[in-house]
């Protein structure tokens, strides 16, 4: 795709050999049944194949202006703000959510390390990884109803995924994962505050991700970085990933700070992600470099000290001089997209952590999905009748943007939330509060602070009780 570094070094990302069907395929031979919710088709080993491609290609945002819609909420949250769908990807923020778990091959290879060090690098790539799908996907997922649900279950993967809207003002989102051998429990609650700054839209992360290596009895906690949509009022629009991550590993006290720098002037920093893993004791044990978009490696202290300070020696007698009026021109122009086409400084004798997968070879034309996003909304031939009512694939505004009938899936939007507000005034003149059906309000058993957790049976499929959302 040229988003992804140079496969030609036989270096490939392990869940292209484990899934078969995360492989690009021809997109003349993605839908063999010809319908994007008919039966799956049974590859020769017995796994699933999923769907390829979307039903319908991406409608045309060219014609629409953001900043009719967007210039009067400088500096306001944006959770309140209705959008028009063009600016939607035809993915719930659930969904959404969901494609932290693309990469599980990490957490599997955490699971199976016995050195406490080479756990932490798998979960460290694991949860850089969880960012890598946003890379170039500008649009906008639909925000949840409340009490929204989506379920995904990949016995090829080893996963099984449960997520519920728990609150609308604010939005939260909260989630729960666990390995279908018992080996781990993944869940969190997201809550991104957005704001719009004129040129930019900029998404807060909130919330604590959880991660529990039940073979090792370690607990994993972090928060993700800031993530900013640039070029919103013209120009074309670019993503950027900035902000300090930590890492805690609750059982060991060793921690993995990791670094998502900002473009910087010039835009030599763009993408750009180096941290290292230290112990209780605060010494440094690794240090981790890499892009977000491309890989990440690993190499210890003194390599990237010394390979550093020979870099510099290197460095300055290139370097040419930069006058006040440069810089100023530059400062101007900083909102534009950089046009920087260097990959990672490979080290010597790094180890790789975790390269992107490549994406589908017709992924521009479907909202620049992964392979795995692809597959999130397909509706497969029987599985409506097993899944939740309250289920994001049973939502009619997104199938119907799914299948390119915009039309249809504006007024279907508009329903649902005209919907959502009429019975939340009902609720609140029959002074009814809101249950959750599948979360509870609780404290996050490592950090002390307010999470969403998980109350369990969602998948004894006793549904009776859901909420009628759509």
């Amino acid at each position: 795709t040229g988003f992804d570094s140079d496969n030609s070094s036989g270096d490939f990302s392990e869940a292209n050999h484990k899934v078969p069907e995360m492989l690009d395929l021809d997109p003349h031979e993605s839908n063999r049944t010809g319908k994007h919710n008919g039966e799956t088709e049974i590859q020769e080993n017995g796994i699933k194949r999923h769907r390829t491609s979307l039903p319908a290609p991406m409608f045309s945002r060219s014609d629409f202006s953001v900043w009719s819609i967007l210039k009067k909420c400088i500096g306001l949250e944006l959770s309140k703000i209705t959008m028009p769908i063009v600016f939607n990807e035809p993915l719930s923020f659930l969904q959404r959510i969901t494609e932290y778990m693309e990469h599980i091959y990490l957490i599997n290879k955490a699971c199976s390390h016995a050195d406490p060090l080479e756990r932490m690098q798998a979960v460290a790539a694991f949860a850089v990884s969880a960012v890598a799908s946003q890379w170039e996907r500008t649009g906008k997922p639909f925000n949840p109803l409340l009490g929204e649900t989506y379920e995904l279950t990949r016995e090829d993967l080893g996963f099984r995924f449960i997520s519920e809207q728990v609150s609308h003002h604010p939005p939260i989102s909260a989630f729960y994962s666990e390995g279908l051998n018992k080996d781990f429990i993944f869940h969190g609650s997201i809550y991104p505050k957005l704001k719009f700054w004129g040129k930019s839209i900029e998404a807060e992360p909130r919330g604590t991700i959880t991660l529990e290596l039940l073979k090792h009895n370690e607990a994993y906690t972090w928060t993700n970085p800031t993530c900013c949509v640039h070029n919103v009022i013209i120009g074309k629009l670019w993503l950027e990933q900035y902000g300090v991550v930590e890492i805690v590993n609750h059982s060991t006290g060793d921690k993995c700070v990791l670094n998502f720098k900002p473009c910087g002037l010039f835009g030599k920093e763009l993408h750009r992600v180096e941290g290292y893993i230290q112990d209780k004791h605060r010494k440094k044990l690794c240090v981790i470099y890499g892009k977000w978009t491309e890989c990440l490696w690993c190499t210890d202290p003194t390599t990237y000290e010394t390979y550093k300070k020979s870099e510099k020696r290197g460095g300055e007698q290139k370097k040419k001089s930069v006058s006040e009026d440069d810089i100023k021109s530059e400062n101007d122009e900083a909102d534009d997209m950089p046009e920087v086409q260097d990959t990672v400084q490979f080290i010597p004798g790094s180890k790789l952590l975790w390269r992107i997968n490549c994406r589908p070879p017709n992924s521009s034309q479907m909202y620049n999905f992964t392979s795995f996003a692809v597959s999130l909304n397909e509706l497969e031939k029987g599985m409506e009748a097993i899944l939740a009512p309250t289920d994001c694939r049973l939502r009619p505004d997104i199938r119907n943007m799914e299948n390119g009938n915009m039309d249809v899936a504006s007024k279907e939007k508009e329903r649902l939330e005209e919907k959502q507000r009429a019975a939340r005034k009902e609720r609140a003149k029959d002074e009814v509060e809101w249950h959750t059906r599948w979360f509870h309000q609780g404290t996050n058993p490592y950090t002390g602070t307010p999470d969403w957790l998980y109350s369990g049976g969602y998948f004894d499929r006793n549904f009776s009780d859901c909420p009628d959302i759509y």
